[in-house]
C-alpha cells in the first residue's frame, strides 16, 4: 500500500499594496506595501488565507508560467490590493 507524501508548508511573503484609497476612490500613489509571512503548501492556499484573515474577496488571481510569484488583486469594503505573492 502506497502512502501519499504529505505537502510541506512553506512560508509565503504577501506585498499587499493598495491601490484605490477607500474614502476617496481615488488612486492610492503613495500607499507604501505591507508584508504578511503566511505558511502554506502553495501559492494559492497562500492567498486563500490571506483572503480569508483579511476578510477579502478574490477579484483577480494571475499563476506565471515561469517565475517564483503570484499575483493576485482582492477588493476589501471599498478598497482594492494588489498582492504579490512568493516564497520567503
Amino acid at each position: 500500500m502506497e502512502r501519499r507524501e504529505e505537502e510541506r508548508s512553506v512560508q509565503f511573503t504577501i506585498e499587499a499594496r493598495q491601490l484605490t484609497n477607500e474614502y476617496t476612490h481615488r488612486p492610492a500613489f503613495d500607499a507604501e506595501p505591507k508584508q504578511v509571512v503566511v505558511e502554506a503548501a502553495n501559492p494559492d492556499d497562500a492567498i486563500s488565507q490571506f483572503i480569508s484573515d483579511s476578510h477579502s474577496e478574490l477579484v483577480s488571481l494571475t499563476r506565471p508560467i515561469r517565475g517564483t510569484e503570484s499575483i493576485a488583486t482582492v477588493k476589501k469594503n471599498d478598497s482594492v490590493f494588489l498582492l504579490r505573492v512568493y516564497a520567503a
